[in-house]
């Protein structure tokens, strides 16, 4: 089984400035000041986990690629900054349990992206009542089908994770903190990691690919994915990428708005998406169908 390289995103207040350092002052302040007015400072979550209405005291600068940083103290919200290595078994946790729950939103609430599909599974159920005449047996037909999506969906989304644990997420201070162009970061709270994302540079075209954004579900609806989100779109400006982009099969129509919210288009999407894993069988052909969508934030043009 070939695992080709992470292309599937999952479900996404900064105050790490360890990025910023090492441009001059002047370009500095110029570049975060444009994307303050790119991006609005979050407003503020409900609850005892919310952020505060103003940041903190910005932590002492780290190189890119140390795993090093300073966090708020206890209790004064969610901090964004990069990975420590004792983090990376936190992070791979929480994106598997991200893409896990991917095969029951991929079989059941996919099955509307689908009309093709959904037509071929009536005509399944009308044939087998012209074959059988019984109720009974042509109402087992869409439970046998969904059954089947179910662990046809629960296959390959699996074989994806054995993929990725198996690749850039088995080492991610080697996949992402090494190469120039590359990070990853983590969302803290009351200092357990409840958030991921991560950032690709690629030279060819100049943009910055953001994936593996996912967040701890005890703790969304708090506005860390747009914190996350933003962490990169922020990296972006700074290093001088002319666009952010991203690809999803997520289902949830949270995860789309999510990604409008922070700016980014939607360029199209495909049914053709081969994900890492996939055999391509009949079997899956009939009983796993995804769409594929592709996002673009556009920073400046080159």
């Amino acid at each position: 089984m070939h695992c080709g390289p992470p292309d599937m995103v999952c479900e996404t207040k900064i105050v790490a400035a360890e990025d910023h350092e090492a441009l001059p002052g002047a370009k500095k302040d110029a570049l975060l000041a444009a994307a303050g007015a790119m991006w609005p400072p979050l407003a503020a979550a409900p609850g005892p986990a919310a952020a505060p209405a103003a940041p903190p005291p910005a932590p002492v600068p780290q190189p890119h690629g140390d795993a090093g940083g300073v966090g708020p103290p206890e209790g004064r919200g969610v901090y964004i900054r990069e990975i420590r290595a004792a983090e990376q078994e936190a992070a791979r946790r929480i994106f598997y349990d991200g893409i896990m729950e991917r095969i029951p939103n991929t079989a059941f609430r996919g099955l509307r992206q689908h009309p093709r599909t959904q037509l071929l599974y009536v005509l399944l159920a009308a044939l087998c009542f012209a074959l059988t005449r019984s109720l009974l047996l042509t109402c087992l037909v869409p439970a046998g089908l969904l059954g089947l999506r179910y662990y046809y969906s629960r296959k390959v989304v699996l074989a994806y994770l054995d993929c990725a644990l198996h690749t850039d997420m088995a080492d991610i201070e080697q996949y992402y903190m090494k190469p120039p162009g590359s990070c990853f970061w983590v969302a803290v709270l009351d200092g357990n990691v409840v958030g991921i994302v991560a950032a690709r540079a690629h030279a060819a075209d100049n943009t910055v690919e953001l994936l593996r954004m996912s967040v701890d579900s005890r703790f969304r609806g708090k506005g860390i994915a747009k914190a996350l989100g933003r962490k990169v779109l922020e990296f972006a400006l700074v290093h001088n990428y002319s666009a952010v982009v991203l690809g999803t099969t997520a289902v949830k129509v949270a995860a789309h708005k999510l990604y409008e919210s922070l700016g980014f288009r939607h360029m199209g999407s495909s049914d053709r998406y081969v994900m890492p894993g996939m055999t391509l069988s009949l079997a899956e052909r009939l009983f796993f169908q995804v769409r594929y969508h592709r996002y673009r934030l556009q920073l400046r043009e080159e």
